[in-house]
This record gives C-alpha cells, sequence and structure tokens, in this order.
C-alpha cells in the first residue's frame, strides 16, 4: 500500500506542510509513524481526503465542468480579437486563448486571482510510480 509523507500529501492537494501538519494533529487526517520515523499517511486515506475537500468546496457560479484551478494571472497578451491569459495554480502553468473582450470584461491583468475551469473529454494521466 503506497504512503506519503507530509511534504508530499501538501503536494498532492494543494496546501502547504503547515497544514497538513495541523490536520494530522487534530485528527482530520489520519498518520503514522514509518520505519524511519517519520509521519505518513496511507495512500487510500489521502485518496479520500482529496475527493472529501474536492466535493466539499463552494463554487459559486454552478458551472458543468469539475476541474477547477485556482490561481493568480502571470500574463496577459492582447493581439487584435484575441487574448492569451497565463495563470499559475500552485506548480501548475496553465494558457487559456479567449476574445479580447472576455479577457477585458473580466479585468484579466498579472495579479489578479482567476480561476481555470477546464471541460475536456480526454484527459491523460502518468503515473509516478508502481503499487507497492
Amino acid at each position: 500500500m503506497p504512503q506519503f509523507r507530509i511534504s508530499e500529501v501538501a503536494r498532492l492537494v494543494g496546501v502547504s506542510d503547515d497544514t497538513v501538519r495541523r490536520w494530522v494533529s487534530s485528527g482530520r487526517l489520519p498518520a503514522q509513524r514509518d520505519e524511519a520515523n517519520r509521519w505518513v499517511v496511507p495512500g487510500e486515506r489521502v485518496a479520500e481526503f482529496a475527493r472529501e475537500q474536492a466535493h466539499a468546496g463552494g463554487r459559486g457560479n454552478e458551472v458543468s465542468a469539475r476541474n477547477r484551478l485556482g490561481g493568480i494571472v502571470t500574463d496577459v497578451t492582447l493581439d487584435g480579437v484575441m487574448a492569451q491569459v497565463e495563470i499559475a495554480a500552485g506548480r501548475f502553468r496553465l494558457v487559456s486563448l479567449m476574445t479580447r473582450d472576455a479577457a477585458e470584461e473580466l479585468g484579466l491583468r498579472p495579479g489578479v486571482r482567476a480561476t481555470a475551469v477546464v471541460k475536456a473529454t480526454t484527459v491523460v494521466i502518468e503515473s509516478s510510480g508502481s503499487p507497492e
């Protein structure tokens, strides 16, 4: 069964190490010590917790897309009738092409908080490890 260290859990769910430590201390997220005396969380429990967090978050405007990545606008390129908007969402860089009017109406410019809503028919998933 895979287990994840505190720092790995933090990266997977998009929070700080300190936040995960608080969750463990409060009993919100179960953890145990491994053979090296480090706190680890069972992979199944991380998945369950991430699922609960995703379903608990309020979204405001309801849309059918469930993939929402909050971040900050890092760059906006305006060209004629089109705009290219880049968002940093954690360690991820997202780029969206939209009309210039839409970018201007939304007030998108570097430093503005934004949420990328992704709706796709295909998602490619890579595994970074093999089952234990």
